[in-house]
């Protein structure tokens, strides 16, 4: 939609990613179609754009990891790449006919919500628009966290980051610093191992990896899964059923994962012979405390004799020589980093400012909190996706996203039944009693007794990224809003009428 057509809407969305995307399509398919998506770059994707490295692919089965509304029978693998995954959301895009509500390098520098008008003003960076409620659809896996190195700035050679990765810079021949373990480094090493003269990994905590059960999926497959859609539900199904399956060993009983610990310990002796490098690949802490990493080629590259395993961060950088925490020291023609993201003190926050005149940051600056993982207390007709106590450790966030777009239908509901210019707030009693009850829950979580530093975990200690229960448990509590959980905004002067009965709170 071109900027000087619409100046004022209903919902304007951020980020084109599976969760702005998906709320787009909620939206045309209630029939709701004075909405703006506002994306940063010049095309849709979120992380799946972003994220390009070599090796990059999901470790979520594709038949799960894909809209139950816009499924996908020609996934080429069970695990499939980066590439196809984009180009499924390129494809999702032009089959709803999102396109024309996209405003393409579009980013937000700043929400402000207006007391008297009852809406968001938006500035971004194609220009200012207002808004009656904004879908925040940013994810947690957007901004780009690289660590302060001393002396960073004086390395001669290339720096960059694994969600940035410079494809103009030939790797071929040169020595690279991979900086980090997680799931981003784990497919970067195999996928550059054969073509670098040296690759030194620095690991200052090892990660838990399994197999990963990847194959083709075949064309009779395809065919089967094209012509009788039963068997494609039935597939994802059964994927979804078995990952319900395994939480309560994640949420309640962490102990019953020693099985898995020896799997994953037996994966890394069939590759790893050595065992000096077995002890230090080997992690002090439960299994699922930190992401869960799957590969069958990661072990096998850190094997080969171009590679080095520095079981220690790097601390610090003088000039083309990298310097470990163990005191080890490296030379170095590019750093790689795989640092992960701003998760729990996301960017965002700092550029939306509520009904107190205080930034989202300014509120989150004890923890993240969000009514069902969506409304934050002082910020009306904003509602996020993806937010506070929503992230999974074993199965599929699209299942997650659906879910929170259930709620946001019913949020937008709500307002056409309250009537005239309306707007919802949660209740900040409605948010620490939502808040707490998830945090007691979290107590006996491999999340927070597994004994690990993880990126669930915000700067106090606290979790306020995953979910303590299955995908069906919290798509039943945020099927509907409850209107007890929210105060009602009018106009200063308004008459005040009556709302009808608000509905019973669906407990945690």
């Amino acid at each position: 939609m071109a900027e000087h057509e619409q100046q004022h809407v209903r919902v304007a969305v951020i980020g084109s990613g599976f969760g702005g995307l998906g709320a787009a399509v909620r939206l045309r398919r209630q029939g709701i179609t004075d909405f703006v998506v506002l994306e940063r770059a010049d095309s849709v994707g979120g992380t799946w754009r972003d994220n390009s490295y070599p090796g990059c692919a999901c470790d979520v089965p594709s038949h799960l990891y894909s809209f139950s509304f816009a499924p996908n029978p020609e996934w080429p693998r069970n695990f499939s790449g980066q590439e196809h995954i984009r180009a499924y959301l390129e494809r999702v895009t032009d089959t709803f006919g999102l396109r024309p509500h996209i405003r393409f390098n579009a980013e937000v520098r700043g929400l402000r919500w207006s007391n008297s008008a009852l809406h968001w003003e938006i500035e971004t960076a194609s220009g200012a628009l207002t808004a009656d409620v904004v879908v925040s659809a940013t994810g947690p896996l957007s901004d780009p966290k690289l660590p302060d190195v001393p002396g960073l700035d004086t390395f001669p050679g290339k720096v960059f980051h694994s969600a940035r990765w410079d494809h103009d810079y030939d790797l071929r021949g040169k020595r690279v610093a991979m900086i980090g373990t997680g799931a981003s480094a784990i497919q970067i090493v195999p996928a550059i191992q054969p073509e670098v003269s040296r690759l030194t990994l620095f690991q200052r905590t090892p990660p838990w990896v399994l197999p990963r059960a990847d194959r083709k999926i075949s064309a009779a497959e395809k065919w089967l899964h094209t012509k009788v859609p039963a068997t494609r539900a039935a597939r994802r199904g059964l994927l979804w059923g078995i990952r319900e399956l395994q939480v309560s060993a994640f949420t309640k009983r962490p102990n019953e994962l020693g099985l898995i610990e020896f799997l994953a310990k037996n994966h890394m002796r069939k590759a790893i012979k050595d065992p000096g490098m077995r002890a230090a690949l080997t992690p002090d802490y439960r299994i699922g405390c930190k992401r869960i990493l799957l590969s069958n080629t990661y072990y096998p590259a850190l094997a080969r004799p171009n590679v080095d395993l520095v079981p220690a961060g790097l601390t610090e950088v003088r000039g083309a020589t990298l310097v470990a925490a163990d005191g080890s020291e490296t030379e170095a023609d590019a750093i790689v980093f795989g640092t992960g993201f701003h998760v729990t003190d996301m960017p965002i926050a700092q550029r939306v400012t509520g009904a107190n005149g205080t930034t989202l940051a300014e509120e989150w600056k004890d923890g993240m909190a969000a009514l069902r993982g969506a409304s934050a207390a002082g910020f009306p007709n904003f509602l996020t996706l993806i937010g506070p106590n929503t992230g999974l450790g074993n199965s599929s966030m699209i299942l997650m996203i659906e879910a929170q777009l259930n709620y946001m239908v019913d949020f937008l509901r709500q307002l056409d039944v309250l009537g005239g210019k309306i707007a919802l707030t949660a209740r900040q009693s409605a948010v620490d009693e939502w808040t707490r009850k998830i945090q007691r829950r979290m107590e006996r979580t491999v999340w927070n007794t597994g004994g690990c530093d993880s990126w669930y975990l915000d700067a106090n200690g606290r979790n306020t990224t995953a979910w303590p229960g299955t995908t069906a448990e919290f798509k039943k509590v945020t099927r509907q809003v409850d209107l007890a959980e929210y105060e009602v905004l009018r106009p200063p002067g308004a008459a005040v009428g009556t709302s009808g009965s608000a509905r019973a709170e669906v407990a945690v």
